[in-house]
């Protein structure tokens, strides 16, 4: 769907926003861009004007060159001030960021009992892909945008609000990033986010950092009745994986801990392996993966340069035998923590508006701790439950949409004059 070919009537309330929003099919494999232009062209209506970023970043040398950008960023802005009919007075400076991300996870093998991207309400929930992660939370901000835009235009706003939708959140927050640096490029710098994703409609303040790492070991091939003249490398990567075990042992008894968090201390996990091709054959390759999940107050520098001097013992034993044999290590995704250490004034904010000052901290990870790094104070706070993310017959609950709707009246309210 272009542009061109969407209806000019835009919905009045969040769960049919939700609804239009379930039918694009944005699972991260695929483009976000029918989305993207339909958010755009709703924006552009209310008389507002949003920013794209693109996946291709060739694109800021080569503005004609539009090929590769299969994927899109959205960032727009409610003035505050004289709002948008005295643009002399009006700022998109400071402000509130409503955070969201276009994508979804892949519904492969998943046994639906609805078409997942057809929104489907049975009793109290709205069930689809992408309902609770987090389309749910983008539905409520759209909603709000014609009230904010009110506001602006009488002038009644103190402080602007602003929508950034990114893309690629689920495979390594890949989009957050390049909108934050054009927005740093224009000089907006907001004074807080909020990032939408599932939390129950709860204040969650810090999360983990997520880093992926792959070893590929590259060892020597031989007969199987000869291994003295081959080095297995499915033999040296269980050394290495036993190694990464201990350590993740040493972490788990580590006086390092935040008993906030429901894992209270960091952790490291293997998760995929591949190797060999047959049993009599010693194997040449072998290549594993792990996930470091860190709490704030650490970083991959307290375990990365363990496991790399722990390789380099491994490479000097395999080289001993064959010089061109080895183990390479790369990263491959890198998330950073959401802190909590700049955010007690949006967290008092945020605790007025649910109502609650308990405060959450959670394992997985989210655009919020790009933002936090960029110097904007962030917490999440969304509609719908984590536990039904990523899941056969996603839904949200349409109390918790009803919810999030109060909760961003309220925001609203606090950015008025």
């Amino acid at each position: 769907m272009s542009i061109s070919e969407q209806s000019t009537t835009y919905p009045s309330q969040s769960v049919e926003w939700l609804k239009r929003l379930i039918a694009f099919d944005t699972v991260s494999r695929h483009s976000n861009l029918a989305l993207i232009e339909e958010v755009q062209a709703y924006c552009i209506s209310l008389g507002l004007e949003p920013v794209l970023t693109f996946n291709d970043t060739t694109d800021r040398e080569h503005s004609s060159n539009k090929a590769n950008q299969s994927k899109a960023n959205l960032f727009v802005s409610v003035p505050a001030g004289g709002g948008l009919a005295d643009t002399a007075s009006a700022t998109i400076k400071g402000g509130i960021v409503l955070s969201g991300h276009t994508d979804v996870v892949p519904v492969d093998g998943q046994d639906w009992l609805s078409d997942p991207f057809k929104a489907e309400i049975r009793g109290d929930k709205l069930y689809g892909r992408g309902a609770c992660d987090m389309k749910g939370f983008i539905a409520c901000a759209l909603n709000l945008l014609p009230q904010a835009v009110a506001l602006s235009q009488q002038g009644q706003l103190r402080k602007p609000l602003h929508l950034a939708l990114s893309f690629d959140e689920e495979v390594g927050c890949l989009g957050a990033p390049l909108m934050l640096e054009e927005l740093s490029q224009r000089g907006i710098n907001p004074d807080y986010c909020i990032v939408g994703e599932p939390s129950s409609m709860k204040m969650v303040v810090a999360h983990k950092g997520i880093s992926v790492f792959r070893c590929s070991v590259h060892g020597k091939s031989a007969h199987s009745s000869l291994t003295h003249q081959g080095i297995n490398a499915i033999s040296y990567a269980a050394k290495l994986i036993g190694f990464i075990d201990e350590l993740a042992s040493q972490l788990a008894q580590s006086d390092q801990v935040d008993p906030m968090f429901d894992v209270p201390y960091s952790t490291l996990s293997i998760g995929t392996i591949e190797g060999g091709t047959a049993t009599n054959i010693v194997p040449n390759l072998c290549e594993f993966t792990f996930d470091y999940r860190n709490l704030p107050s650490m970083s991959t520098q307290d375990i990365l340069p363990v496991i790399e001097q722990r390789i380099t013992e491994l490479n000097q034993q395999m080289q001993q035998v064959d010089s061109q044999t080895g183990i390479k290590i790369e990263q491959l995704e890198s998330v950073p923590a959401m802190t909590d250490t700049e955010s007690e004034a949006l967290q008092q904010l945020i605790a007025g508006l649910v109502q609650s000052s308990v405060r959450h901290k959670v394992a997985y990870a989210t655009e919020g701790g790009q933002f936090t790094n960029a110097g904007i104070a962030t917490v999440i706070c969304g509609p719908g439950s984590i536990e039904q993310a990523h899941k056969a017959d996603e839904y949200v609950e349409l109390a918790q949409l009803a919810e999030c709707d109060d909760f961003l009246q309220k925001l609203l309210q606090s950015l008025q004059s």
